[in-house]
């Protein structure tokens, strides 16, 4: 009679071993697309703020145009940028969950809405 070999079955350790570059590899990934979310996070969530004051606009002539990036002084909103009758409209959208929406920072640049 021929002997059968054993068969070896891998630890978890020697198949972590086996495919330790893999598991470098995702883990780079995943930092990686963490940093982008954390970035690109308060950006989406004005541009989604700004889109809901654009659509309850009453008469539908407002248009969205652009967010910055950051929140550069920490208040907890992005200047936004949108147009109502062809003006420009200063907006500061939020950039938390719990604060979605935008409010209107006129200062010296008031536009003028016909009644």
């Amino acid at each position: 009679m021929t002997e059968i070999p054993e068969q070896t079955q891998k630890t978890l350790l020697q198949n972590i071993a086996d495919y330790w570059q893999y598991l470098v590899a995702m883990i780079i990934v995943f930092i990686f697309a963490m940093g982008v979310l954390f970035y690109f996070w308060p950006n989406f969530l004005a541009e989604q703020g700004m889109n809901t004051w654009v659509s309850k606009v009453p008469s539908g002539e407002a248009e969205a145009v652009k967010c910055m990036m950051r929140d550069t002084n920490n208040d907890g909103y992005i200047s936004c940028t949108a147009l109502l009758n062809n003006q420009v409209v200063p907006l500061e959208c939020g950039v938390s969950v719990f604060n979605i929406g935008c409010r209107v920072t006129y200062g010296s640049a008031a536009p003028q809405i016909p009644r």
